[in-house]
């Protein structure tokens, strides 16, 4: 069923080194914290990242007391996100919470005993090496993984619901993390009978030229693989589309909100919670190779009703009875 959903929570994986597990809590001990995320903080961010520092409380741990949060927050190389992962190892913190496939890769190049809790949407932990089992990683790498590439299926069978008599989809990816979502979404299309062009996007300055050409090749509508370059740049997609007058979708329920059509995907605040939950329980003493890796478990569909009249769409009553919100605006 779409919309909010549970799923299955994963299992974790493994890695060669020995991780340095937290030690006891000592009294009067004040603990840190290290944010690696290559992307800027803006106010959404803060308000799902809100879930982390709630989990944080809710475990003993508080700003000004016995915590301190060490943010790096930059955009970036890979080679200056490992730079500002090599920060947070000499200061040192005690975990790091490393959000985006390119925080998760720098920080375990960065450090193979300080913890580290991913938080990543895009990366099969398995096949990329960061874990070997996802039963017990042995490792200091956990975390949560959402390497679902069926999800893919789901965003094509959804902007197909809400556009009438689709035919031609165009599908925006990432080849930095999107291979395998490429692969499940012309999979998905044969199985749909729905003709797909893929389009190339590295970076936000791609974004523009690759909308352009889905309007010009006559696409009904544009699916937008999950990439942490589609996620910062939702507004920019939102109102390239609306110029357009091209429907789309995006692997974001929060692209709704920002003026897009329709958003499905993982509640970002409630899986930042579910890594603060992680953190917690490092910093208790339990090493990351005994702390199984998660998936998001609340999924959430949102729908922007105001953008659809100006596409002049009308939403299905079934997809809206679905929808987790119907944005007014």
């Amino acid at each position: 069923m779409l919309g909010r959903r549970t799923l299955l929570r994963g299992l974790a994986g493994t890695l060669l080194a020995v991780p340095r597990p937290a030690a006891a809590q000592p009294a009067g001990r004040t603990y840190r914290v290290g944010v690696l995320r290559p992307a800027p903080s803006d106010a959404r961010f803060q308000r799902d990242f809100d879930g982390f520092r709630h989990a944080l409380r809710e475990g003993g741990y508080a700003e000004g007391t016995n915590l301190t949060i060490e943010y790096r927050l930059r955009p970036g190389s890979s080679e200056a996100i490992l730079g500002l992962a090599g920060e947070l190892v000499r200061l040192p913190v005690d975990v790091i919470a490393a959000i985006s496939p390119v925080a998760v890769v720098a920080a375990a190049k960065a450090t193979r005993t300080i913890p580290i809790v991913a938080v990543d949407l895009e990366t099969d932990p398995l096949a990329t090496g960061l874990v070997t089992s996802l039963a017990r990683p042995e490792g200091n790498v956990t975390g949560l993984f959402l390497d679902f590439p069926e999800l893919a299926g789901k965003w094509l069978e959804l902007i197909r619901e809400a556009v009438p008599g689709l035919t031609r989809v165009a599908v925006l990816w990432d080849p930095a993390t999107g291979p395998a979502q490429m692969k499940a979404a012309e999979a998905a299309a044969r199985t749909l009978r729905l003709q797909i062009q893929p389009l190339q996007a590295r970076a936000a300055a791609d974004l523009e030229p690759a909308v352009q050409s889905a309007v010009r090749e006559r696409a009904g509508a544009l699916v937008v693989l999950s990439s942490p370059v589609f996620n910062a740049a939702r507004r920019e997609v939102a109102a390239l589309t609306g110029r357009s007058r091209l429907p789309s979708i995006m692997a974001f329920p929060g692209y709704a909100e920002d003026g897009g059509l329709i958003g499905y995907g993982p509640h970002l605040r409630r899986m930042f919670e579910q890594a603060g939950r992680q953190v917690v329980r490092v910093l208790k003493g339990t090493a990351p190779r005994e702390i199984p890796v998660e998936r998001p478990t609340d999924f959430s569909l949102l729908i922007n009703q105001k953008t659809a009249q100006g596409l002049g769409l009308v939403i299905p009553p079934s997809l809206l009875a679905r929808a987790d919100e119907v944005v007014q605006r």
